[in-house]
């Protein structure tokens, strides 16, 4: 599975291209010549993803039932404005203009990459984003990380944390 990992500030130029920074290069060198899907996010920001890893997500997607309603809704929503880009031979992305207008996108933008995706924010909203980091940043963690799993799937009672 792909990790990515690290905070970059970019550009775009007129054309809405913008220039990989060299630490996320690297980590992409293995998938990138497959290819990426862009899409929106589920808050307003787009999402990059390698193609193998779309892949995976849209086979999940594909076991959905389609005679739900709720389902077919959420595929629709999922799927629209994704697009399949390439990496242009000087390092470069073209960003589609419908997913730069959804994000907000005009300049300056952050890639935030973790796990196997790249978020791609316009810089204001992200900024904006992490400068609301909540008040207590240990209770949220205590509440999204209180409980693990080991490998049986038996629930792990962590200590309370004051």
């Amino acid at each position: 599975m792909i990790r990515f990992l690290g905070e970059y500030d970019c550009k775009l130029d007129p054309k809405g291209r913008f220039m990989l920074p060299a630490g996320l290069k690297k980590q992409l060198l293995p998938v990138a010549q497959e290819g990426f899907v862009v899409n929106r996010g589920f808050e307003q920001h787009c999402v990059l993803y390698p193609v193998q890893e779309w892949e995976l997500i849209t086979t999940e997607i594909n076991k959905l039932n389609q005679y739900i309603k709720q389902n077919r809704d959420f595929v629709r929503y999922f799927y629209r404005g994704a697009t399949e880009i390439t990496m242009d031979g000087n390092g470069r992305l073209h960003l589609p203009r419908r997913i730069m207008e959804y994000a907000g996108i005009e300049k300056e933008l952050v890639l935030f990459a973790y796990l196997n995706k790249i978020e791609v924010w316009a810089k204001e909203k992200y900024d904006g984003l992490i400068s609301s980091e909540p008040d207590d940043f240990s209770r949220l963690a205590e509440d999204v990380m209180g409980k693990i799993l080991n490998k049986d799937d038996h629930d792990i009672e962590q200590p309370d944390i004051p």
